[in-house]
């Protein structure tokens, strides 16, 4: 099954930036809207950023002027840069394609915590 795969999670201070990755087969990199979502304990999960082919980006309101949703088409990979962390963006993050939801990788863990 195709899968994208999510790397670059850890644990930050509040104020501290992380930056992930997503890594998705090219020919899906290529066709489609990707999306970062995110899932914390004992909440639904949601998409947080999202960037078309055509690099057009929207954010999740909670998330505006902290968060940098980019694209590398050579390396088939979209990065969330995560800047001014706080307490409450802790959560397992997840890219998958808001158009056409494909099986849900592992994610990975960010944990804001002083």
């Amino acid at each position: 099954q195709v899968q994208l795969v999510e790397s670059g999670g850890g644990l930050v201070q509040p104020g501290g930036s992380l930056r992930l990755s997503c890594t998705a087969p090219r020919m899906i990199f290529s066709m489609y809207t990707i999306g970062w979502y995110r899932q914390a304990p004992g909440k639904q999960r949601e998409l947080v950023a999202q960037i078309t082919r055509a690099d057009n980006s929207e954010y999740v309101d909670s998330v505006k002027g902290r968060f940098t949703i980019s694209r590398d088409n050579a390396k088939s990979t979209v990065y969330l840069q995560m800047d001014n962390l706080q307490f409450e963006d802790t959560a397992v993050y997840y890219c998958n394609l808001p158009f056409k939801i494909m099986t849900w990788g592992q994610g990975t863990q960010v944990t804001v915590s002083s």
